[in-house]
């Protein structure tokens, strides 16, 4: 008879490297996302890579282990609504405040395979005109090294091409490559992928050098208040004081007594706030 599986003992590894929070009602997962960690290893059972684990400390196949158990849902232009609000609203305003040093600077944390940096950035190619005498930053984390790669190629399957974008944006900013679809060069030139933990103080960021705009959508789903707390203080020190937070739709920030919560366009924004929280609407 096998061996029942600790996984209270995993769920404190994935806690230790990622502070995501899994509910035991999620356990059936870690047999179904690390089955490719384990026979990279030559392991054939959840029970023997607890057992490796226990008896060496190895944090390199700890961290392997967090990355496996985050989640990597995206998509183009996924919820449409902020890219609407930022091709409409938000983006224009900005331009014209950054007119003197012409710089933008956008930043997709926890940004998985890529899909909504490029979102950004074909965005503003399409509707903002020629950026060639722009600075435009756009940044991409993520704590899973794998998603990253995946990121800085910009391959994806048509599968993954269907899900939000037009025939019209893959004809314009993609090249067909067999059965996938590879991002054009001028488009991931615009884009920097790099690994990096969110709970991990301090980012990997100077606040000398604060964002414009910064998409923090279903991240801390999975985090404790703590450390949701945490995050955002450190997001606060890297947004521009006219700055713009996009969380998920069914996220707050920890503490709203230093954001200001805007409604527009169906949607739901953040800024620094100077004085207490409120919630303003949109002209």
């Amino acid at each position: 008879m096998s061996k029942t599986v600790d996984y209270e003992f995993l769920r404190r590894v994935v806690f230790d490297h990622s502070k995501n929070v899994l509910e035991p009602s999620r356990d059936y997962l870690f047999g179904i996302r690390l089955i490719c960690l384990m026979r990279g290893q030559g392991m054939t059972c959840l029970e023997e890579l607890i057992h490796h684990l226990r008896q060496r400390k190895s944090p390199a196949l700890e961290r392997a282990v967090a990355e496996a158990m985050t989640i990597n849902e995206t998509s183009f232009f996924r919820d449409n609504r902020p890219f609407e609000l930022l091709r409409t609203e938000l983006l224009p305003k900005l331009m014209e405040a950054r007119s003197a040093t012409r710089c933008l600077r956008f930043w997709s944390a926890a940004c998985s395979t890529g899909q909504e940096a490029y979102s950004i950035a074909m965005l503003l190619c399409e509707h903002l005109g020629t950026l060639a005498d722009w600075n435009i930053h756009i940044e991409g984390t993520d704590i899973a090294l794998e998603v990253i790669h995946r990121a800085q190629a910009g391959r994806y399957h048509r599968i993954e091409i269907n899900r939000g974008l037009s025939a019209r944006f893959v004809m314009r900013y993609f090249d067909r490559l067999g059965e996938d679809w590879v991002v054009k060069k001028e488009i991931i030139a615009m884009c920097n992928f790099r690994q990096a933990n969110l709970c991990v103080s301090p980012l990997p960021f100077p606040a000398t050098e604060p964002f414009d705009i910064i998409l923090l959508r279903n991240v801390m789903l999975y985090f404790s208040k703590e450390t949701r707390l945490g995050l955002l203080n450190n997001i606060h020190r890297l947004l521009a004081p006219d700055g713009v937070l996009f969380l998920g739709s069914s996220e707050q920030p920890a503490d709203a007594s230093i954001w200001t919560s805007v409604l527009a366009g169906g949607t739901c924004f953040f800024r620094p706030a100077i004085r207490g929280s409120k919630t303003v609407q949109s002209p």
